[in-house]
């Protein structure tokens, strides 16, 4: 007898909680849209489960309670109860540790479903989180195994993972996926993974028994999922502007139909009363605050680009002004929704960087610079998924970098100019970057805190100059 299962997931949400700019690649190029917020997404999911008979799973990929001005302000508490009303069935995690393995801990406290994760560690050897959950759907027993994002202690700030460690999850996942089978009975094995889209398939063509597994982390908008070695995998964008629907035809534990939609999350949803009264709390004493318009831009502001984005020159050229130099490094982060031309306003200065650092200053060899951007060219375009450990190419300033994507480790700088000229690599050059963000610490000498944070330096940078009056071609692949 066949038996049906709808498989929904929201990954890499971000703190975005209400419909906000989107950018949607077209035949006629970049366009935007608005799409997204919480109480679309209720509406949606609640009309998934009425038509649905109950067999419907709802997962969560995790970078969910961190990338807003109102999640990093309350480390993640303020999005607990909005996220308890969607009800879902688990989730895993990722930016959630910038908080600290202790409110991550306590954060889990306050959710209503549970976290889950084979690969995170306490020093003693004992899980951290729960490994599994065992859900019932429509006569199935779906085990969902989590895996947490493995890099949080290894290419991010220290205090994220203390008193833990991540392994990647490879050598844990078949003996879990042979204990749900064996001893919970599982019908269905479905990964809820944050790893990252090529390390996911990667990890599907080496571990068998996985049906399902949803994806997150690398933001991947998939119009369809692919099929690994039997496993189905699907990942839905980010910032919560789509959801992923994958319905499952089920034969004596065999998926013998599947169908995938991915759901722009857009006016076709009207808002669900309760969550939307549930936002409106949550950001009312900060809309006001939030709502100020701080300076204007002349292009599309992003941070969907692997090489350069326009985005992040905004805030590099705001921390070089801050720090009077001329070189400036930052991260290659995903998460930031597009900003269109016009407006820029306080909350979309936090959804740019949302921690809001100090601005330090730094002084480099050129050899150091070469030798960070090589690292970071690895960490981005790793022939072995398991070794893509960072976001996109290092964001760069004062600095022009030509690169050979596909040459091996430690091959891939083809020329490197820094003001103007070819680096020297004995000279040393002063960089601007944020604290924990943009210049690792095993590079530079002389590292000096400013009296400014990241937010202070973008206002002050709007109030005398407009976004993207400037070009910065700073990285080109050849």
């Amino acid at each position: 007898m066949i038996k049906r299962l709808t498989i929904l997931q929201i990954n890499d949400l971000h703190g975005y909680i209400e419909p906000h700019p989107e950018l949607v690649r077209s035949a006629q190029g970049d366009q935007f849209q608005t799409l997204g917020g919480l109480a679309r997404i209720a509406t949606a999911v609640k009309q998934i489960r009425t038509g649905s008979q109950d067999g419907v799973l709802l997962l969560d990929n995790g970078d969910t309670f961190h990338g807003t001005y109102l999640a990093v302000r309350s480390q993640g508490e303020a999005l607990a109860p909005l996220m308890n009303s969607l009800e879902p069935d688990a989730m895993t995690v990722h930016w959630e540790f910038a908080y600290g393995p202790d409110q991550v801990q306590r954060l889990a406290t306050r959710l209503s479903y549970p976290i889950l994760a084979i690969n995170c560690y306490r020093d003693d050897g004992e899980l951290f989180f729960r490994p599994y959950r065992i859900c019932e759907r429509n006569g199935l027993r779906i085990a969902v195994i989590g895996i947490a994002c493995h890099i949080v202690d290894k290419t991010m700030p220290p205090a994220f993972s203390k008193g833990l460690r991540f392994s990647l999850g490879r050598e844990e996942l078949p003996e879990w996926i042979r204990h749900v089978r064996e001893h919970e009975r599982a019908d269905l094995v479905v990964v809820l993974s944050h790893l990252g889209f090529p390390q996911d398939v990667k990890l599907a063509s080496e571990v068998d028994g996985i049906d399902v597994l949803v994806s997150g982390h690398t933001h991947n908008r998939m119009e369809a999922p692919i099929i690994e070695n039997g496993a189905i995998i699907f990942q839905s964008g980010c910032h919560g502007s789509f959801i992923g629907r994958l319905d499952l035809d089920i034969d004596d534990g065999d998926i013998v139909r599947h169908h995938h939609e991915l759901i722009a999350i857009d006016e076709k949803f009207a808002p669900d009363t309760d969550m939307q009264e549930q936002v409106d709390t949550a950001m009312a004493p900060y809309r006001t605050m939030l709502s100020e318009i701080v300076g204007h831009t002349n292009v599309a502001l992003t941070r969907y680009q692997s090489l350069q984005s326009s985005m992040d020159d905004l805030l590099l050229d705001a921390i070089a002004l801050a720090a009077g130099t001329e070189i400036a490094f930052s991260n290659g982060w995903r998460y930031g929704a597009p900003i269109p031309p016009g407006p820029i306003t306080m909350n979309d200065l936090w959804n740019i960087i949302p921690t809001n650092p100090a601005v330090e200053t730094v002084e480099l060899t050129g050899e150091e610079i070469r030798v960070m951007l090589e690292e970071n060219l690895e960490r981005t375009f790793s022939s072995d998924p398991y070794q893509q450990m960072g976001g996109y190419v290092k964001r760069c300033r004062g600095v022009r970098l030509y690169v050979k994507i596909e040459n091996p480790v430690g091959s891939r700088v083809d020329r490197l100019f820094v003001l103007g000229a070819p680096v020297d690599p004995d000279r040393r050059y002063k960089a601007a970057f944020v604290t924990d963000q943009g210049v690792p610490m095993k590079f530079g000498c002389k590292r000096t805190v400013l009296d400014t944070r990241a937010i202070d330096a973008l206002q002050r940078y709007l109030a005398l100059s407009t976004a993207g009056s400037r070009s910065n071609a700073s990285v080109t692949a050849v």
